[in-house]
């Protein structure tokens, strides 16, 4: 008797369950996922990125960033992401609908950033942590972006608006200023739209008990 027809089968049942499982299923599940409108608030969650955030989110990737850094907050249980105060949850698949890479990352070398946006929404310290880290986080092993800025003469009219205030050894020339580039300006952007704190039904933000 030969067991080449049955050998035959059970392979393609087997391929055949696995795409089901690993394809199929969880497509039909995110696409059927959608923004969710808090009922108390009307605060509609995840809210759409702006051209120039999703300009950054291309940034980010093509920096590395994603090498170093992870975008998905473990349940409790599973490691300590939420007592780092990294998110307010864990993060479900709801949470990445408006990304066109979802970039969760491999390694922590540096901090989860899925919700840095909430944990530092200050522009400025955005760009003095990418001009160098050791402004805002001494001991920080991320390089320096510098290259993402452009230093400049003080024209006659006086210091740009946008120029970074920065003092001591980091601190440029005399006469002169550090300026944000528009990548720079783009990666800010798409950094403080990162933020997971919306409630949802399958990820309730657990309520901090009364004291």
């Amino acid at each position: 008797m030969s067991y080449g027809p049955l050998l035959f089968l059970g392979i393609l049942f087997t391929l055949a369950t696995s795409w089901v499982g690993l394809v199929l299923l969880p497509h039909r599940q995110m696409g059927a996922l959608g923004q969710h409108t808090d009922t108390n608030t009307a605060a509609v969650y995840p809210a759409a990125r702006s051209g120039e955030a999703q300009q950054g989110a291309e940034h980010y990737r093509s920096l590395g960033c994603v090498y170093c850094h992870t975008q998905q907050v473990r349940p409790e249980g599973y490691g300590s992401d939420i007592e780092r105060g990294w998110g307010r949850r864990r993060t479900v698949s709801r949470d990445y609908i408006q990304d066109k890479t979802v970039m969760l990352g491999t390694m922590r070398t540096g901090p989860d950033l899925t919700n840095i946006g909430e944990r530092q929404a200050d522009a400025a310290w955005h760009y003095r942590h990418l001009y160098n880290p050791q402004i805002t986080s001494p001991g920080s092993i991320m390089p320096p972006h510098g290259f993402l800025f452009d230093v400049r003469a003080i024209s006659q009219a006086g210091r740009s608006t946008n120029a970074l205030v920065l003092e001591g050894s980091f601190a440029p020339p005399a006469g002169q200023e550090v300026i944000p580039t528009r990548r720079a300006e783009q990666l800010v952007a798409y950094l403080r739209s990162l933020k997971s704190s919306g409630d949802l039904p399958e990820a309730p933000v657990k309520k901090e008990e009364a004291k």
